[in-house]
């Protein structure tokens, strides 16, 4: 199956409708992903198939869970997952990519300006340093993929939010560990299975709120 159909079918399996503009910025993102990570090594998925799964789908499987927010902000953005994917799946959000390491967001603001992504903003900046800044507007969801532990995370990016926000972390295995180390504050509103087609390892969505 090429790219296109995998892609199609998994949004299917994903219940999700997106238009012919949006798979085709999708699979865009994916084909400059893969020219970038020749030289720049920004992901360890080489094969763009399984960058389907892998990223794309992967990044999607979170879009029934995020309500309507006018803005979110992907924490250690890296390669723009799962930020950029979900920028070209809701153009009407807002979506700031947040990662420190230059030569990452340099291959953002690329994928901004080749995708033509209005709604992108991108900080190549530390997330801790951003919280209360001149530059920072507090956003309504928090997001992050593998970035830190959870303990950590709250700790480096709960600043980024809005107050009533969420701050949601994409993980394998249930992290019991990490959940029962949440410092004071924090508690899980929900756990989530994310079942992702063409992936068979486990996956998790973590929602977190301030008690």
């Amino acid at each position: 199956m090429s790219p296109a159909a995998i892609l199609a079918e998994g949004l299917a399996d994903l219940g999700l409708d997106l238009g012919a503009d949006a798979q085709s910025r999708l699979l865009d993102y994916l084909h400059l992903l893969g020219r970038w990570n020749r030289t720049y090594n920004l992901t360890s998925v080489r094969a763009e198939l399984a960058m389907v799964s892998a990223h794309l789908l992967d990044a999607l499987s979170v879009l029934p869970y995020l309500g309507s927010p006018a803005s979110l902000a992907d924490v250690g953005s890296g390669a723009g997952l799962p930020g950029l994917p979900l920028a070209i799946a809701e153009p009407g959000m807002s979506v700031s990519l947040i990662e420190s390491v230059q030569k990452k967001a340099s291959f953002l603001t690329q994928a901004k300006i080749d995708l033509k992504l209005e709604n992108v903003s991108i900080y190549c900046n530390r997330a801790e340093e951003l919280a209360g800044s001149a530059l920072w507007q507090p956003v309504e969801v928090v997001i992050s993929r593998a970035f830190a532990d959870l303990a950590s995370y709250v700790r480096l990016a709960g600043g980024l939010l809005a107050p009533g926000g969420r701050m949601l972390a994409m993980k394998g295995a249930y992290p019991a560990e990490e959940i029962a180390a949440l410092p004071a504050g924090w508690a899980v509103r929900n756990c989530l299975p994310l079942a992702v087609p063409g992936l068979a390892a486990q996956r998790h969505l973590i929602i977190l709120e301030k008690v």
